[in-house]
Parts: C-alpha cells; sequence; structure tokens
C-alpha cells in the first residue's frame, strides 16, 4: 500500500505542477502579490495530497508565536520537502525562501519559482552568498513578507544534526528583526530523497520569538540551534537515546 500511496501522489504532483507552471507564465504580468496567491494553489494541493493520498497528517503547537503584526524571519529545521511547503501555505505571511538559484533551472517547477522574486543564491561564492541574503532578504522584509531560512542549509535526517549557518541570524541581527526557531518531524514520513513516504503525524513547533538585540549573529545562531535541537529531542525522543 505505502508503494502504491507514494506512486500516487508522485502522479499527482507531476499531473498538477505542469498546468499550473504554465499559468504562472501566463499571469507573470499581474501584481505580485496576486501571482503569489494564485501560486499558492500549487503547494495546497501538494499539501492536501500528501494528507489524503499519503496519510501525513499534521498538527501545529505554539502558533502563539508568530506575531500578529510585524516581521519575522523563520529559521527552521530541514528534514524533508513537506516542510516548505506547509510554511508557503499555513504561516500567515507571505514567505520568501533562500535556495540555490540553480532551482530555476528545473523545468516547470523553477520556472514558477523564478517568478515569485524569492532569495536565490549562488553558493559557490562563499561569503558572498551571506550578502545576498542580507541584501535581498532585508529588501523582502521592507515588502512585508518572512523570509524562511533553513540554517543546517541542506536537508538532514531524524536524529541527525547539520551545521548551523549563519545567514539567518545575520540577518536578523542586521534588520533587528526577531526570529522564529521551528522544529518539526516531516523526515519521519517523508524523508529525504526517498520515493516511499509512510503515513503519519508531523507535528510542526513555533518557538518563543529571540530578539536579536544583544546578540552577535554567532550568539543568535546558536541560540537558534540550542533551541530547535532541543525540541527534537522532546518530539521524537527515541532517535536521540544514549545521546
Amino acid at each position: 500500500m505505502i508503494h502504491l500511496r507514494s506512486a500516487l501522489y508522485m502522479t499527482f504532483l507531476v499531473v498538477t505542477v505542469i498546468p499550473y507552471a504554465l499559468c504562472c507564465v501566463l499571469w507573470a504580468p499581474l501584481p505580485l502579490s496576486w501571482r503569489y496567491r494564485l501560486t499558492l494553489g500549487w503547494p495546497r494541493l501538494a499539501l492536501w495530497g500528501a494528507r489524503w493520498i499519503l496519510g501525513m497528517r499534521y498538527q501545529a503547537q505554539g502558533l502563539e508565536h508568530l506575531p500578529a503584526q510585524g516581521p519575522a524571519i523563520i529559521l527552521a529545521k530541514h528534514q524533508s520537502a513537506w516542510e516548505t511547503l506547509y510554511f508557503a501555505v499555513k504561516l500567515p505571511r507571505d514567505v520568501v525562501f533562500v535556495y540555490k538559484k540553480e532551482l530555476h533551472r528545473v523545468p516547470f517547477f523553477g520556472w514558477s519559482l523564478a517568478l515569485l522574486s524569492m532569495i536565490p543564491i549562488d553558493r559557490t561564492k562563499g561569503k558572498e552568498s551571506f550578502d545576498q541574503v542580507v541584501k535581498i532578504g532585508s529588501q523582502r522584509l521592507e515588502e512585508g513578507r518572512w523570509p524562511v531560512l533553513f540554517p543546517e542549509g541542506t536537508r538532514v535526517a531524524p536524529g541527525q544534526v547539520g551545521r548551523y549557518k549563519q545567514g539567518g541570524a545575520l540577518l536578523a541581527c542586521r534588520t533587528g528583526v526577531p526570529v522564529i526557531p521551528v522544529a518539526h518531524n516531516a523526515g519521519e514520513c517523508w524523508p529525504r530523497n526517498a520515493f516511499l513516504k509512510t503515513p503519519g503525524l508531523v507535528t510542526v513547533s513555533f518557538g518563543p520569538a529571540i530578539d536579536p538585540a544583544g546578540h552577535s549573529p554567532t550568539s543568535l545562531n546558536d541560540a537558534v540551534r540550542d533551541w530547535i535541537e532541543a525540541e527534537m529531542r522532546r518530539l521524537n525522543p527515541e532517535r536521540y537515546a544514549g545521546r
């Protein structure tokens, strides 16, 4: 059954992303806010499909920590593609992701992404990529959008910890915008680069806002890492037994 569900879901994604991407090209002349809302239709479909085809249910904890008004920077655990769908659909503000600009070359999906004015970076440029995050991220915050960054930079398996990079913390310290750390366990159902996806309950936990005032990028990054990794141990203690 898992094999069948996974195959059906992959087919569902392919069949829906192509017409949506073509529509994105057609409505490119519209204002960005309109295009963003229209384009969100596909992540909504993908999240819906994950629920009803794959059996991936979800719950959120700590939503009261999200500011009712004003800016925020989301720094989150990264385990799968599922959380990118979730953040785009469920966060109360338009979001912008930081990602490698090579994704723009991906047929259909990448073309749609390129039209949304997010934060593409060239990872080959090292320190310059951090400057890109700060420069473009500051502009997006001024537009009223919330940057979403994955400090580990790549998806990590459940129970593992990647090196937390300082791009998001640097952006927060330069702009004075509070950080919301986020832990989740989507990788338990949707492993990295795995075709097979399993039913289950994903918990997304939003932590208290961390004010960058009085922090250096290093200390802020450490505070984000400490909260996320402690929360991961609460969500799935079995993954950290004996550590």
